[in-house]
């Protein structure tokens, strides 16, 4: 059986990167591995294996552009709000607090917060399929 290891993006700034996640999402550097043209960084919590690897070419002079393929990342919080409170301490513009309830009954509360390459996170309030 397969396990799902990691999931890579591509970040233009190392140290703005770094500290996004340190500060919003409480990750820390698991394995930092540098290279002539590259540099992988391997973010992870300390509730699991799954890494976020950040991939920072040295030869890139603009931030990337993410196109217009919709994507993201998410993160499942005890406490949604106190999640959104501390993106914005960190300087950080998370969204709007959305209770989604397609049929009335709540099937997830989230926001989502853009990092410093504009990638999308949506941070997910623990409960339901969530747990």
């Amino acid at each position: 059986m397969a396990k799902l290891a990691h999931s890579m993006i591509r970040v233009f700034n190392e140290t703005a990167s770094v500290k996004f996640y340190e500060d919003v999402f409480g990750l820390k550097i698991a394995d930092r591995l540098d290279f002539d043209s590259f540099t992988l960084i391997y973010l992870r919590d300390a509730s699991g294996d799954f890494e976020l690897e950040l991939t920072v070419n040295k030869d890139r002079d603009t931030p990337y552009d993410l196109g217009d393929g919709y994507g993201h990342l998410a993160f499942v919080v005890e406490d949604l709000e106190a999640a959104r409170d501390t993106a914005f301490k960190a300087g950080a513009a998370p969204r709007d607090i959305v209770d989604f309830r397609p049929a009335g009954e709540t099937v997830a509360k989230f926001f989502f917060v853009a990092d410093p390459d504009g990638y999308q996170i949506e941070v997910i309030e623990k409960g339901g399929r969530f747990a």
